[in-house]
């Protein structure tokens, strides 16, 4: 017989659906209440301890997970991407999804996934409005530049968006009051959303010198490409660098190759695109720096690099050499350049790896200590 009363929950905006595998007899109990996590927690009290939970991820967040772990319910999370499901199972309901997540935790079959404190949430909140932010601009600014293309206005330098291009911009006119209007429009959402990126970018730089991830952000600066946003995006978004190694910290941005093997027979595809898109976008943003020339720091690595430790100085310059060769390597070879970024960018997420978590393992032990103490 189980020792835990395991306990399914399949979470929605206005309700929860609960199953219970009752360890003594196999039974099965279903329960529909409130999304309240109170309700939750007192239904769950109901069954004898020990008892451990589990729902799946989603748009419900941590709130209920947070809830029942403070009460003292061992609850977990379930990436929804690992749930196993049979092929030929085409019916999906709520109470169905309860029971196969109670069953899965009790076979041992669920992939949890971590639980971030509220703090820790909110600073990944910052960082996924930081990237709405620029993905809104960059298609203002694509409207702007299709309004231009479609009449047959071209700007004659090639550098746009700069003060420059913004008083080329406010120069154009139309014959077509309608036309003008719509491309004015255009321009002035471009420059709202421009100054509003600047305003959060200036938050996240304010929040990335006080918030608990000061060190590891610090530390992934001292590579080439990754500027305050970029490590402040990093550092929140994988959170605990200490649950990877450096070979598995690709796997879980998702920047490694599928693959499709059968007998002897072996084929690697596209990457898997698995984890967190932002994070995975951030490093393939930074992979594509060192293409560039680099022979030493410039100034400001050099100014960044004073911040960290001689360890972590060290790792960072070994890690800039390294992928500047590794971009040399496949150019010469003439691989193709969005292929052989991947590649880097796979690579850099081991060397953020190798600079993040051993600051956190210090962390920890230090922890440890003062606990014991």
């Amino acid at each position: 017989m189980y020792q835990y009363t395991f306990i399914g929950l399949d979470v929605h905006a206005a309700n929860v659906v609960g199953c219970a595998l009752v360890p003594d007899t196999g039974e099965l109990v279903r329960m529909q209440m409130d999304s309240d996590p109170a309700v939750v927690l007192d239904w769950i009290r109901r069954f004898e301890a020990p008892v451990k939970a589990v729902y799946e991820s989603g748009p419900t967040g941590y709130v209920l997970a947070r809830f029942l772990r403070e009460a003292g319910v061992d609850c977990v999370v379930a990436a929804s991407s690992k749930l196993l499901r049979a092929p030929g199972d085409k019916v999906k309901t709520d109470k169905r999804d309860a029971r196969l997540l109670a069953e899965m935790l009790a076979l041992g079959q669920v992939t949890e996934v971590r639980v971030p404190t509220r703090e820790q949430e909110d600073l990944r909140d910052l960082s996924r409005l930081r990237a709405t932010a620029a993905k809104n601009l960059a298609h203002a600014r694509q409207h702007v530049n299709a309004i231009l293309l479609r009449h047959g206005i071209r700007y004659p330098n090639e550098t746009k968006w700069t003060q420059e291009h913004q008083g080329w911009l406010h120069r154009q006119r139309f014959d077509s009051p309608v036309l003008q209007f719509t491309y004015e429009a255009d321009v002035e959402q471009a420059e709202l959303l421009a100054a509003q990126l600047k305003r959060i970018d200036q938050r996240v730089a304010t929040v990335a010198r006080d918030c608990e991830y000061k060190a590891v952000i610090d530390a992934l600066m001292c590579l080439r490409g990754v500027q305050v946003t970029t490590g402040f995006g990093l550092a929140v978004e994988i959170g605990d660098w200490t649950r990877f190694t450096g070979s598995s910290i690709g796997s879980y941005v998702g920047l490694v190759p599928s693959e499709q093997s059968s007998g002897e027979s072996r084929h690697q595809g596209p990457i898997t695109k698995a984890g967190s898109k932002y994070a995975r976008k951030l490093l393939v943003e930074a992979a594509w720096q060192h293409r560039r020339s680099y022979s030493r720091p410039g100034i400001r690595l050099l100014r960044q690099m004073d911040l960290v430790a001689p360890a972590t100085r060290i790792r960072a310059l070994e890690g800039n050499h390294r992928l500047y060769r590794k971009w040399c390597a496949f150019d010469a070879r003439k691989k193709r350049s969005v292929t052989a970024n991947t590649a880097i960018a796979r690579e850099l997420a081991g060397w953020c790896w190798s600079l993040a978590a051993p600051l956190q393992q210090g962390e920890q032990k230090q922890g440890h200590r003062m606990n014991a103490a």
